[in-house]
This record gives structure tokens, C-alpha cells and sequence, in this order.
């Protein structure tokens, strides 16, 4: 039910025009979706099924996109004229909601809800509908929240602008409208979530300079939304995480350290998806910067999309992490940073595995680890690579006994080898050298040699 306009709450989805109490759950909601030329409108629907939003009929329109309203206005009257004729058991019956398969303008979105009369959502309002009903945390609701104002701010302004054209109350003199007000209350909201918002990015960057410090190196999980990501965090880190079969059941930051190897912390965020615009994946930017800004970035791709899906993925995934690493397109192997990781292997054959493999190669990634959460495939192979992409080949540690010369205790020295680095064995023998297999990086190796010159041989 619309509510007065002076209401300062701004139902996002609405295309700006339904004002009231928001709602976090469309389970159960019917629409129907507009469609200009033969665009795929997998991803979309995709989209809705995740929300429990059903798409009773997908209507399309070849020609240009119209600026005013994204189709014709003439179709628009057909639909509405539809809409004010219903009977039972008509198809559209219970529907409530139109979905625009675009990014539409501010002007679209009001110029469709005119003619319809119905919540008008587009791409963009789909995917802020889909945040905020799986937003759990803080950090999650801030982000989403900010998204949500900045994309209605766009609309209310469109609408304020309509209703102060001409000679009309309120214009060209003293006096407020009602939307005016609501944009300035909306206008104060921003400015205070922003201002929290900054106070986590200044938190989470003092964390990371904390873990730097430390000597722990980081490995970040991207890929695009239900690639994975989670399952494979939870599978590494044994530690506890939303696992679903849904687009963005991941919206928030979380970090654990790898089994085996405390040395070595995991980062799983938010999913990737193609054609979000700035503005609102800039409310997210501080959480993708945290699996970015990685020491190693693992991009991961669902071996089992078909090979146009499986390519479209991979492209939007590596732009993303290109644009936000600043690498040079010009390498030609496999970026250092970046290694990419094919899962849900079990649910492709050896000939559709080798395809994917060959698909992923295109965009530098020869040698991609396959890998399967829930048969434990690969796993193994993944956890060695990411080592050796961290530290290198492992190394022995030879630990010599002490002399008059060198009088520190060897135990004093197997502990700071414990602490630059992950020891997977130690060998002793009674009077003789201590023998350690580790993993340690260069710049660890160097500070090792320089600190116990006498006492340690590395090979």
C-alpha cells in the first residue's frame, strides 16, 4: 500500500514510485519479464527463482530501446490494457511485479510504472532485492543499504523533477515538495552510512595490515555468484559457513586460516556477476577488496556451466580482478597473483572437463586445479599448489649443534623457523643436526640466513 511521500523511507524495487515499509521476502511473488530483441535471460530468471519469484511470461519486443519507457508505448498500453482485464485463470493473475531485462534509466523505470501501474524492477533492483534479503551482518546491510539509497535517489530525483516542471505548487518560490524532502532525508541517511562504512574499511585495513605483519599471507576467493566459493572456504578452513545453492548466499567478508597450514588465511566474499553498474558495486568495494588485494587470488569457474556460460564467467571474473589489481594485459602466461580453480567436477564427464580446460586456456589459464567440495576431489592438489604459489618448493631447514662459537640453542632456532614459516616434518638425532621440511618464502629465507648465518644450511 503507497504511503504518504513524505514518508522517509524509500522502498527500493519500486522503481522510486512505492514509498512504505520495505519487505525481505518475495517467496511466492508472480511477475512477468520484458524483454527487447532475443537477449538470454537465463541469468535473469536465475535470479528470480533464487528470490521464490516466479516468471509466468516472458514478453519481448525487437527494435530499439525507448528512452522513455524501455518498450513502445503503445505495447505498454497492450499490457496494461491486459493488466485491467483479467479474469480468472488468466496467466497473469497474482501478478504484481514486471521485471525490465536491463539497467534501466531513472526515466524508464517511471515512465513503465506510469503506464503500468505495477512495481516495476529492473536488473539492477532485482539484484538489491536478492541483497537485501540475504544481507545478515552489519557490514552486509550497510553495503546493501547504501546500494539501495544511491539507486532510489536516482529515481526520486527523475520523479521530482516531473512534478516541479511547470507552474505547480511549490515551484519557483519558497516552498518544498513532498519528494524534496524525501530526498534530503535519504541524502542524510547516505552521508551517515557512509560515514560508518568508512569506519569498517579503516578496521578491515588495519587488520590486514596487522596479518601482514605477522608474516601470514593471504589467498582470496572470487568467482561469480554460486561458483563454489564457500563450500570450498568451509571445506579448507573447517570453519562454519552459509553453503547454498544460491546466487549471493555470500554478502559480508569472511577469513580463516587453512587446515594444515596456520600460516595461511582464506578469504571468501561476495560473487561476481556481469554488468552491475559503479555505483552500486561501489558499495561493495570494500569487501571485494579484501579477496582481491590478496597475496594470491584464486578465481573460481563452475566446470560444469556450458562453454559460452563457462567463457562469459571467466571474461567478467578476470576483468574484475584486473581492473582492481591494475595488472598489465600484456603478460602473456598466467598472472603471478591469479590461479584459476574448476569446480563441481563431479558433475561433468572427462570429455566436457577437457573442454572446460581448453575454454579457460584462452584467457592464460593453462594450468587451472580441478577440484570437486563434495567428493573431495583435488582438494589435496589445491592446498599444494596454493603453497608453492606462496612460498615456493618446499625446503629443507638444516639446524647444525652448537659450538663454543655458536652457543644459541638449537631449539631456540627450530622455533623461529616454526614462525616464519609451515613445517610439515622434523627429523632429530640425538647430538647431531636437526632436519626440518618447510615452506618458506624468499624474503623468509633470507632473514633466516642473515639471523643464524653459522648455525642453518637451507637446500
Amino acid at each position: 500500500m503507497a504511503q504518504p511521500l513524505d514518508d522517509p523511507y524509500v522502498l527500493a524495487g519500486a522503481g522510486g514510485v512505492v514509498l512504505g515499509e520495505g519487505r525481505t521476502s518475495h517467496e511466492g511473488r508472480r511477475a512477468i519479464l520484458l524483454v527487447r530483441g532475443d537477449e538470454n535471460t537465463q541469468e535473469m530468471v536465475d535470479l528470480a527463482r533464487t528470490m521464490g519469484i516466479t516468471i509466468v511470461e516472458t514478453l519481448t519486443q525487437v527494435g530499439r530501446v525507448d528512452p522513455r519507457a524501455y518498450f513502445g508505448k503503445g505495447r505498454l498500453l497492450d499490457i496494461a490494457e491486459e493488466f485491467a482485464s483479467l479474469v480468472d485463470g488468466h496467466p497473469w493473475q497474482g501478478v504484481d511485479l514486471v521485471l525490465l531485462h536491463t539497467n534501466a534509466t531513472a526515466r524508464q523505470l517511471v515512465g513503465v510504472n506510469a503506464l503500468l501501474g505495477v512495481e516495476i524492477w529492473d536488473r539492477v533492483r532485482l539484484l538489491l532485492s536478492l541483497f537485501t534479503s540475504h544481507a545478515s551482518s552489519v557490514e552486509a546491510r550497510t553495503q546493501v543499504r547504501i546500494a539501495r539509497l544511491q539507486s532510489d535517489r536516482t529515481v526520486l530525483r527523475e520523479l521530482a523533477n516531473q512534478q516541479t516542471t511547470g507552474e505547480r505548487a511549490g515551484y519557483g518560490g519558497g516552498g518544498v515538495t513532498a519528494l524534496q524532502n524525501v530526498l534530503a532525508n535519504l541524502n542524510r541517511e547516505l552521508t551517515n552510512l557512509r560515514r560508518r562504512q568508512r569506519n569498517h574499511v579503516n578496521a578491515q585495513r588495519e587488520h590486514r595490515r596487522q596479518r601482514t605483519r605477522s608474516g601470514a599471507m593471504t589467498v582470496g576467493f572470487v568467482g561469480y555468484t554460486n561458483a563454489g566459493k564457500s563450500s570450498l572456504f568451509q571445506r579448507l578452513s573447517g570453519k562454519s559457513v552459509l553453503v547454498e545453492d544460491k546466487l549471493f548466499s555470500t554478502l559480508e567478508t569472511t577469513v580463516g586460516r587453512m587446515e594444515k597450514s596456520p600460516r595461511i588465511l582464506l578469504v571468501d566474499t561476495i560473487g561476481f556477476i556481469d554488468n552491475i553498474p559503479n555505483a552500486t558495486l561501489t558499495a561493495f568495494k570494500a569487501t571485494i577488496a579484501e579477496a582481491i588485494d590478496a597475496d594470491l587470488t584464486l578465481i573460481l569457474v563452475d566446470a560444469s556451466d556450458s562453454l559460452p556460460e563457462l567463457r562469459r564467467k571467466v571474461e567478467t571474473t578476470r576483468r574484475e580482478v584486473m581492473e582492481r589489481q591494475d595488472h598489465d594485459e600484456t603478460l602473456g602466461s598466467e598472472l603471478p597473483s591469479l590461479h584459476l580453480v574448476l569446480t563441481k567436477i563431479d558433475a561433468v564427464d572427462e570429455v566436457g572437463l577437457s573442454n572446460a580446460k581448453a575454454a579457460v586456456a584462452e584467457f592464460g589459464f593453462a594450468s587451472p586445479t580441478c577440484i570437486s567440495t563434495h567428493q573431495d576431489l583435488g582438494l589435496e592438489a589445491l592446498q599444494r599448489t596454493v603453497r608453492e604459489r606462496l612460498y615456493g618448493a618446499p625446503v629443507t631447514v638444516v639446524v647444525n649443534p652448537p659450538t663454543t662459537a655458536t652457543d644459541e640453542a638449537s631449539e631456540r632456532i627450530v622455533a623461529d623457523v616454526y614462525e616464519r614459516g609451515m613445517v610439515e616434518r622434523v627429523d632429530r638425532i640425538d647430538g647431531g643436526p636437526i632436519r626440518l621440511e618447510a615452506w618458506l618464502s624468499i624474503e623468509h629465507q633470507a632473514r633466516l640466513c642473515a639471523r643464524w648465518l653459522q648455525r642453518i644450511d637451507i637446500k
